[in-house]
């Protein structure tokens, strides 16, 4: 549905100004922010037509909408209803990101940036314009809403903003020709998958060249279907490889107490635990093992609540070889 509306939902007949916000600076102390008629996109679900047809009659009666028919397209998704499920991609914004940077004739690349390659803050100069640098990455940030397989790289080039190198540049092409290998690669969600949840933790110890902090990942799907994943860097430096295992892990745990509990309330109950998976032998055994030591007391917090989760069956701790 396309719901145009003004501000407050009223019939304006004049310009309205809005004074800024605390915090925000221009310019002049007196300078205001005029009010524009935006226009909002919806999108109603559900598996009976006629209580999607009650909700349009409803929302017209005070809004002027616009019935736009079956989801094809919104917010630079693209939607393909399939015979056996749903596939989600961006190919058109991936396109367009392609055009933006003038990479139309260029070859594509296997990989979005060169193996075990650490990107550091201060190396190379510094580009002179960095406005193309941020809008890039920017979009390629949108772009992990389908593309997963980008996240970690995509983290990386994020943490440059402030002052990007021509290298980062340089790594921001290499994604993007990367992209354009394989710009239709999408998500599919299948209407035959099973509805139990399955999560894999990971982390990368001290990966951070420039303040060896560890970078947490994890990913939890819905069957078959990948619904929810996180690449992010910790907020402290550890000192093992089990501690920031441990962190990742308990990161991933509260990911998986709130989506057991929104597809509760959808109706969708698990009815096992959630099993989640780790290569780490020692940080399973920390959060199993009933009895903590002073060597674990800087992430006693993390093991507690991983194993408040194992004890109450939430969650279960199978162990995945690394080399799988």
């Amino acid at each position: 549905m396309d719901v145009k509306n003004a501000f407050l939902h009223t019939d304006l007949h004049e310009d309205i100004y809005m004074k800024l916000p605390s915090g925000m600076t221009t310019s002049s102390p007196h300078d205001v922010f005029l009010l524009l008629v935006y226009v909002d996109d919806i999108i109603l679900t559900c598996t009976d037509c006629g209580l999607i047809t009650k909700l349009q009659q409803l929302l017209h009666v005070t809004f002027h909408m616009k019935d736009l028919g079956q989801l094809t397209y919104f917010l630079g998704l693209e939607v393909h209803h399939r015979a056996h499920g749903i596939f989600v991609n961006q190919h058109k914004y991936i396109q367009n990101l392609i055009t933006l940077i003038g990479l139309e004739d260029t070859s594509f690349v296997d990989t979005p940036m060169d193996v075990n390659v650490k990107y550091r803050k201060d190396e190379g100069d510094l580009l002179d314009d960095p406005t193309l640098y941020r809008r890039l990455v920017g979009s390629l940030i949108y772009l992990t809403t389908t593309r997963p397989d980008i996240s970690d790289v995509v983290h990386q080039v994020s943490q440059f903003m402030s002052s990007p190198q021509h290298l980062h540049l340089t790594t921001v092409r290499c994604i993007i020709r990367y992209l354009r290998g394989s710009p239709t690669r999408g998500l599919f969600f299948p209407t035959d998958s099973s509805l139990q949840l399955v999560a894999y933790s990971d982390a990368n110890w001290a990966g951070c060249p420039d303040t060896r902090r560890s970078t947490t990942g994890w990913c939890i799907f819905l069957g078959d279907t990948l619904i929810s994943w996180k690449c992010k860097k910790q907020n402290h430096v550890s000192k093992s490889s089990t501690e920031v295992e441990c962190r990742a892990m308990s990161t991933t745990c509260s990911e998986i107490v709130w989506l057991r509990g929104l597809l509760e309330e959808l109706g969708f109950p698990q009815s096992t635990s959630t099993p989640l998976h780790t290569d780490n032998t020692s940080a399973i055994q920390i959060a199993t093992n009933p009895v903590f030591h002073k060597r674990t007391k800087h992430i006693e917090i993390d093991c507690h609540s991983i194993r408040d989760t194992l004890e109450s069956r939430v969650i279960s701790l199978p162990h995945i070889s690394s080399d799988l």
